[in-house]
């Protein structure tokens, strides 16, 4: 495992909004006193997702003090788990898969998109949109290659697409999350093989299509 250690550069100060401080102590009130400290790591997350995606150093003693936890032991929990990030991260973070099932779906043509477009892994673009990392499995190995951006998943790339989708998100145009083939799930491409006398070759035109199993009670004796 390799070493985590916090930006060089640090801000200041660190405080939740009133929004995300009222969102925490409902997260901590779930927990028996004397448990706060069970809620580091929803607290940890909210901090990094209002600050830009990476956690500051007075955003982790921040929490620390919450939860009235030594700096220490919350520091431990943020330099363990990879989902936090220590440095500043473009607007739109790319985490980029690359295991097995994604490699073997060409995830190296998604790599070098990144390499040509954003520059070296941790690399923050001069606009500050974007920055990408290679991480492990994200468990999405049905629709390789795949890429999680900030708290989106985009499969079923190819080069092609992904230039497409870094366009959008430059531009400030809508996405389409998900599968970026026309699929709608992990179906095979050609369409549905079995069930599809419940959901139509297609997925979605059969009897149990989205639209009417939503219309559905949850149990089906109401």
């Amino acid at each position: 495992m390799s070493v985590r250690r916090l930006a060089e550069q640090q801000p200041e100060t660190f405080e939740f909004t009133p929004e995300n401080q009222a969102w925490l102590e409902s997260q901590i009130a779930r927990y028996p006193p004397g448990r706060q400290a069970s809620a580091v790591i929803p607290a940890l997350w909210k901090a990094q997702k209002q600050h830009d995606y990476w956690l500051p150093q007075k955003a982790i003693e921040k929490v620390a003090d919450i939860l009235g936890m030594p700096y220490i032991r919350v520091l431990e929990v943020a330099t363990f788990y990879t989902m936090f990030n220590l440095e500043p991260v473009g607007k739109y973070f790319v985490q980029l898969c690359g295991t097995t099932p994604c490699l073997l779906r060409g995830a190296d043509a998604i790599v070098a998109v990144c390499k040509q477009r954003i520059g070296h892994q941790r690399k923050v673009t001069a606009d500050g949109l974007f920055s990408w990392l290679e991480v492990e499995c994200l468990g999405a190995c049905c629709n390789a290659p795949m890429v999680q951006i900030n708290d989106d998943y985009y499969s079923d790339l190819d080069a092609e697409s992904f230039g497409k989708l870094l366009d959008d998100l430059a531009a400030g145009r809508p996405t389409h999350i998900g599968p970026q083939n026309g699929r709608q799930r992990s179906e095979p491409f050609g369409g549905l093989t079995a069930l599809t006398e419940f959901y139509g070759a297609d997925g979605k035109s059969g009897p149990l299509s989205d639209a009417q199993a939503a219309a559905q009670p949850a149990n089906p004796a109401e």
